[in-house]
């Protein structure tokens, strides 16, 4: 579990930066989803927005509860392992059935479907439910 505060950090952060960065429109033309300028897929890239900031606020609190020794810091890092996850699940449904591979956007959102579930496993087991 010691871990979790770096993936915590860099994710939370990352999701920050990302909406800031979108929101001041400083990706580059290069780097940006097939059919960026589409108004739809606009609206559903923002979409994310309350989710990605869901799962920000609910990770960095609990790395906060965790530094005070708060016990009820795994109620809030478990809701941000599994946003996050689902955060990253629904990326990659989206990107599976209108058939569109791109690794930029693939790798970073099949890695925030898949590493949540190796720290839930962790508070699961720490929780004493199997």
């Amino acid at each position: 579990m010691k871990h979790l505060p770096k993936f915590f950090l860099v994710v939370d952060i990352g999701f920050i930066v990302y909406w800031l960065v979108t929101a001041l429109h400083l990706i580059p033309e290069e780097y940006l989803y097939n059919d960026y300028q589409n108004p739809l897929l606009v609206s559903w890239n923002w979409s994310f927005l309350s989710i990605d900031l869901l799962i920000s606020f609910s990770g960095l609190y609990s790395l906060y509860l965790r530094r005070s020794r708060i016990k009820s810091w795994t109620n809030y890092a478990f809701i941000s392992l599994v946003l996050t996850s689902a955060s990253g699940l629904m990326a990659v449904s989206f990107w599976t059935v209108t058939k569109d591979f791109d690794p930029l956007w693939w790798a970073p959102n099949l890695f925030l479907l898949i590493y949540p579930i190796y720290f839930l496993r962790l508070l699961i087991r720490e929780s004493g439910t199997k």
